[in-house]
Order: C-alpha cells, then structure tokens, then sequence
C-alpha cells in the first residue's frame, strides 16, 4: 500500500524522482514497470503495471458498446504511456500529461493505496482549500466505518 506524501521533482526532461519511501516499496513488491495516465488532465497516476492491468480485466468485464467504458479509456490512453524506472528510480512523465497537470519542476506524490498520484502542489493547495472536507463526505465515509 502507498501511503502519505512526499515532495520531489519533475526534472527538464520529464523524468519523476520517485520519492525514496515509495521506489523501495516498488522494488519490493511491483518491479519496474508502470503505466502513466490520468483521468482528469489535472493530476498524473503512476500505476504498478501489476495494478493496472486489475483495472484492465475488470473493464474486459464491460461491454465495448458501454459509452462509460469508451470515455474511460479514451482518457486513460491519450494521457497514458507505459514506462520503465530506471535505476536512479526516475519514471518518465508524458509529455502530453505534464502540460496538462502542471507537473514540472517541485510536484508532491501521494501514496493512493495501489497507485501513486503526482500533483503540482500549487494547485493541490488551492483545490483542497476551495474543496474541504464536508459534513456529507464524513458521513459517507462513516458508511464505510470510517
């Protein structure tokens, strides 16, 4: 499981630093492999290939004339690019990707369980205070015993 934050670097080339914590739990468990991707243009998910192909089977499940499906993976593949750590534990962001989420230069990553989640702190600060945590959302979580 990925946990917490770390900040670290997108250097000029588009390579991620995968904060220390994190690239050892990856060696550990996942290999080297990874698929790059976002749902939403404005944050890049690092998937242990391991992973994403859970998400691929279970959308095999789906039928192709599922309009959900097709957006899905119209999305995840025109941000998406499989990629390869190196063994300085740098993972190559998409080009496409980095421009759309901002994510060049200081980006926080976030442990989201089974993937990571890289973000332009900047706009991460400014979502999360235009989108606090609410009445309802604790309610919800407290269905789930949280």
């Amino acid at each position: 499981m990925f946990r917490g934050n770390h900040p670290t670097r997108v250097d000029e080339k588009g390579r991620l630093k995968l904060p220390a914590e994190f690239k050892r739990h990856i060696e550990e468990k996942y290999g080297n492999k990874f698929y790059i991707t976002s749902k939403d243009g404005k944050t890049a998910e690092v998937h242990p290939i391991e992973e994403w192909e859970k998400i691929e089977q279970k959308l095999a499940l789906m039928p192709n004339s599922n309009p959900s499906k097709k957006k899905f993976l119209d999305l995840v593949s025109y941000y998406g690019q499989m990629a390869e750590m190196d063994t300085q534990g740098r993972v190559l962001v998409p080009q496409i990707l980095r421009e759309s989420a901002k994510v060049i230069g200081d980006v926080v990553v976030f442990g989201k369980l089974t993937y990571l989640e890289v973000t332009n702190l900047d706009a991460f600060r400014q979502n999360m205070e235009a989108n606090p945590l609410t009445e309802s959302d604790a309610e919800a979580l407290a269905r789930f015993g949280l």
